[in-house]
This record gives structure tokens, sequence and C-alpha cells, in this order.
């Protein structure tokens, strides 16, 4: 579940992420923005990584990371070592999940050069491997292999990047074009002589109207026609400040029935 770090306070945020820890949440999600992305532009609004900082120390179990962290506000060696020093708080829970940048705002307001998208996406390709290289000369290292999680759907760069550094791919649309997407990605992992299985596929769960008569709609319909495409990962948001819990209950409901009857697939006759 990501938990957008607008229009809430620090506590309103804090206690939205206890919750969804307590409700069986298995990853808590950010973003790296510096201004809210809907609503009043000029509302409230939390730092990324220190955010992520505080989750380390005020969770227990859930994993945490952001959807997404953007290549261009750091140095890929401090980033590094940022991703190590949260895996560290968090007693191995962080996902580092990172993606080239979009919002114009940002980079004007906070000084970064806004460039192209194809040159942005360059410098994740460029910046990745510096980052996985600083992690093996950190004292102390990782706890674990970080997985890297790489947001994004451009065919000719984007998901080349996915084949050659991701752990997990997060791609937006609808099931015909996460169809798509999928197809792409595995032309380029046999192109770069990898193993699509190896990359966990992620995507955001949009709101159905209409699986049950006296329901407005849910998530587990478009979850379910994922999950047969392949998706592993679901993602949905929740606003902190006055969080839907109702549909939170209904994605993890979902999940534990697939969960359910996957592990009654596997089981073998005597």
């Amino acid at each position: 579940m990501q938990v957008p770090p607008q229009h809430a306070t620090w506590a309103q945020i804090r206690r939205t992420a206890a919750t969804l820890e307590e409700m069986g949440v298995d990853l808590l999600l950010n973003w790296d923005h510096f201004f809210p992305l809907s609503g009043d532009r000029a509302g409230l609004h939390f730092e990324c990584w220190t955010m992520l900082g505080a989750w380390a120390e005020s969770t227990e179990s859930v994993e945490i990371g952001a959807l997404v962290t953007c290549n261009s506000y750091r140095n890929p060696s401090l980033l590094a070592d940022m991703a190590r020093t949260v895996d560290h708080m968090s007693g191995g829970r962080l996902v580092l999940g990172i993606g080239s940048g979009w919002k114009q705002l940002d980079y004007d307001e906070y000084g970064y050069e806004f460039g192209t998208a194809g040159g942005r996406l360059d410098d994740l390709a460029r910046d990745l491997p510096v980052i996985r290289d600083r992690w093996t000369r950190l004292n102390p290292p990782p706890t674990r292999d970080i997985p890297i999680l790489i947001g994004g759907g451009g065919e000719k760069k984007t998901l080349r990047i996915v084949a050659e550094h991701a752990d997990i791919w997060h791609g937006f649309g609808d099931p015909e074009e996460i169809t798509r997407k999928h197809r792409v990605l595995d032309e380029w992992c046999a192109r770069r002589g990898r193993d699509p299985l190896e990359i966990e596929r992620s995507a955001g769960v949009a709101f159905v109207p209409g699986r049950n008569p006296d329901q407005t709609g849910d998530y587990a319909n478009n979850a379910e026609q994922l999950h047969a495409l392949g998706t592993r990962l679901f993602t949905a948001s929740v606003a902190a400040a006055d969080p839907d819990l109702a549909r939170v209950r209904d994605l993890l409901q979902w999940r534990d029935e697939v969960n359910a009857r996957q592990a009654r697939a596997e089981v073998v006759p005597g």
C-alpha cells in the first residue's frame, strides 16, 4: 500500500502506516516528490527518505520503500549509502524503488537540471551499477541483497534497463497494456541473456466497480485480471489523513484467498 506523503500531518502518516502494518500489508510505500501531486499543490508534503528512516524505526515487519525514488535528486553513491542505512535500521526490510524522474516542478524548485526524458533514463542506466558497486564497499554492507524495483513502462529504454538491473518491475496501465509490457520485457531479457522469471512483476490495482451487487466496487476484479497475466506484487493507494481501510481489507482478503488457493494446488496427494 502506498501512503502519499501529502495533505496530512506526520502524526496521521505514522498512524496510517502503523494501521496498515497491523492489517497485514506486505509492503509500505511512499513517493519521492517535493510537492503534492493532487489537490492543493501548496498543501502539506514531506520528504521521501527521511520518512523511510522514520518508518524503519516505527514499524516492525512490513517491508518499506518508495514508489519510486527519483534518480536525479541524489548522488548515486550517497543514495546507496542512504539505502544501506535504512536497510540496517529496518532489519533488512528496504526495497529500493527507483525511476528516472518526471515531475518538472520538483526539478525547477529544487535546482536540478530537468533535461530530457531520454537523458534522465541514460543517467539511471549509468547510476544503477554505481549503486550496486557502492554497496559492496560500505562497512557494514547491507544486511541482504537489497531488491531493486524500477518503475516505468518505456519500451525502448526503461524496460531494457529493467532487464539489465531490476529485481522487480512496476508498470502502469490496464491489463491489455500490462500484457504488452510483459512481452516487451521478456524480449529484452532474451536479448540480455536473463531469465525473465527472475524479475517480479508489479502493477497498480484499480478500483473497479461492480464485483458485488451490494457494493460500489472493489479492487479484487482488477487484481485477479493482473494476477492471471503474471503480476505478483499489487499496489494501491490510501490517503493518510482519511484512509479507506475497507478497500485495503478487500485487497488483503483477495490476497489471502489467492495464497490459500495456491497452497492447495501445491499439495501433492499421498
